[in-house]
């Protein structure tokens, strides 16, 4: 019964190493949904959180860095050595899945060790920078790695591709805004009013969230695929 249920929720019971070693594993479809859903979470939460728990909050924070410097802190900083985690664990199908994922993981921990809120000035262009290398680098994921596939794509598989894309050119053009909001807009008071930095960096989270779930299969998935490449 307990390995059935473990099967429906994605883990794959038994792994095999050789034929002495056996122990319980993650499967590589649990392991990107539950990556998915912390990206689709992550700002949500911080929000949410911020408001629910402390009577000084009360409304966005300019961006999801900043919340840093809230109640959140603790929050912050666990979902993104978690999520750092998860991507040094996942091995994909290629070594550049691999060395993204350890890429990928040490930009977050970069991002929680280096918090924007400090007041030096090294210490905010270093947040800065590891911010935007993790960005790029999980747009890499969903525009080139998930885009690959074994022989010829399924027509779920055709469309997952485009999911990928679409959620891959989303994040690169939300950095690009960002980026142009910090320095040609950052003097326009309606503009700075509306919190471009934390809706666009919310929008990169949720991209990089529905393209790590679709890559767990739980959208648009070919029948009888779970466990393979696509």
């Amino acid at each position: 019964m307990f390995k059935s249920l473990a099967r429906q929720m994605g883990y794959h019971s038994i792994r095999k190493e050789n034929p002495t070693t056996e122990w319980l594993a993650v499967s590589f479809l649990t392991l990107r949904r539950v990556i998915g859903l912390m990206g689709l979470l992550f700002p949500v939460v911080l929000a949410v959180g911020c408001v629910l728990l402390d009577s000084k909050c009360s409304g966005l924070e300019p961006s999801i860095s900043a919340y840093y410097g809230t109640i959140m802190r603790n929050v912050f900083v666990g979902v993104l050595f978690t999520i750092g985690w998860f991507l040094f664990s996942y091995k994909g199908y290629e070594n550049a899945d691999d060395i993204a994922g350890d890429l990928a993981c040490l930009f977050a921990l970069g991002v929680a060790l280096f918090p924007i809120t400090n007041k030096q000035d090294w210490v905010q262009n270093m947040h800065l920078f590891f911010a935007a290398s993790l960005f790029i680098t999980l747009a890499y994921f969903s525009l080139v790695l998930f885009t690959k596939s074994d022989g010829s794509p399924t027509p779920r598989k055709k469309t997952r591709n485009q999911i990928y894309k679409t959620c891959g050119w989303v994040m690169l053009s939300c950095i690009v805004l960002i980026l142009v909001t910090k320095t040609l807009l950052k003097d326009i008071a309606w503009i700075k009013n509306l919190n471009p930095t934390f809706w666009l960096e919310t929008f990169t989270l949720w991209a990089f969230g529905v393209s790590w779930m679709t890559k767990g299969k739980l959208l648009w998935a070919d029948v009888h695929d779970e466990g393979q490449a696509g």
